[in-house]
């Protein structure tokens, strides 16, 4: 019983930490679209890994970007699980899979400048 309940107590932690980081991502994407009057370009890339590891005035980069909006894009907490990024025209979403339920959200959930809504 207390395996059980300690898988699913760290289902639920990563769970909370993908929607703290969807939050942190709307924050730096919002001022990133203040200063530039855009979001920034890419489409169906997974965010926190390779160019996408940092998002500055000149977008999404490798790591060590000047200037940051985001020094350090988060990455999923799995590794066989991303978050995808896509410019939609003006605005953008990102793409999340929770494993639990989590308030009220569920499965696949979907930033966008709006917030977090189940897919």
């Amino acid at each position: 019983l207390a395996v059980v309940a300690l898988g699913n107590a760290r289902q639920k932690a990563r769970d909370a930490r993908r929607l703290s980081d969807l939050k942190q991502l709307q924050t730096a994407l919002e001022l990133y679209y203040t200063d530039q009057t855009a979001y920034p370009a890419g489409s169906a890339v997974t965010l926190g890994a390779g160019n996408y590891a940092c998002l500055n005035a000149g977008g999404f980069g490798a790591a060590a970007c000047g200037s940051p909006y985001m020094g350090q894009v988060p990455a999923d907490p799995l590794t066989t699980q991303a978050y995808t990024y896509t410019l939609a025209s003006s605005s953008y979403t990102v793409a999340a899979t929770l494993e639990t339920t989590m308030n009220g959200l569920s499965g696949g959930v979907t930033l966008s400048p709006s917030g977090i809504t189940d897919n």
